[in-house]
């Protein structure tokens, strides 16, 4: 029966599948992984990926990694990782899209602001409170904002901005702000 529901909502049944827009914009799904601090998975089915989860890319934000294949575990990776994993794993988020319709990245990963149950942004308390950076490389609709709450973030020395050095800063962020 729940493999019918899942079919359907996915729009299998229809002449034309819903776009990720129609699926995932405004709509509560549990978070069944955290891949790292930016990064996590969905409990419904990817219908453009083909997996059993949809895997999730906050927008605007860049957390540091914690098992990248080039650049290893970088500092802060672990305590932003972890902040994702507590408000999230297991709880209810609802998944908000930007309005126009690129909501995949370049790895096909469905592009998102999260709201917590408590209705605060994923996003924005990722960079409030230093767990990552704003990533203005591309652009959403919230930039100047995210850019806001990290002046304010590294101004008090929050989170990684308490101690973190320019090299340790991520290689994107390292070549904008090295003078």
């Amino acid at each position: 029966m729940m493999g019918l529901f899942a079919m359907s909502r996915l729009g299998v049944f229809r002449a034309n599948p819903v776009g990720d827009r129609q699926l995932y914009h405004d709509q509560t799904f549990t978070v069944v992984k955290v891949v790292d601090g930016d990064t996590l998975d969905l409990n419904v089915a990817d219908h453009k990926a083909d997996r059993e989860h949809t895997r999730v890319r906050l927008w605007g934000v860049d957390t540091p990694e914690t098992k990248h294949t080039r650049y290893g575990e970088m500092y802060w990776g672990p305590q932003a990782a972890k902040f994702a994993r507590e408000k999230t794993l297991h709880q209810q988020v609802r998944v908000v899209l930007e309005p126009d319709e690129k909501n995949r990245g370049k790895f096909g990963r469905l592009l998102a602001y999260i709201y917590l149950p408590n209705e605060k942004m994923l996003n924005e308390e990722l960079i409030k409170l230093g767990h990552g950076y704003a990533d203005p490389r591309f652009r959403h609709m919230l930039r100047k904002k995210f850019l806001q709450l990290q002046k304010e973030a590294q101004k008090e020395k929050r989170g990684l901005w308490k101690d973190v050095r320019p090299e340790q800063w991520p290689p994107w962020y390292s070549q904008r702000n090295r003078k």
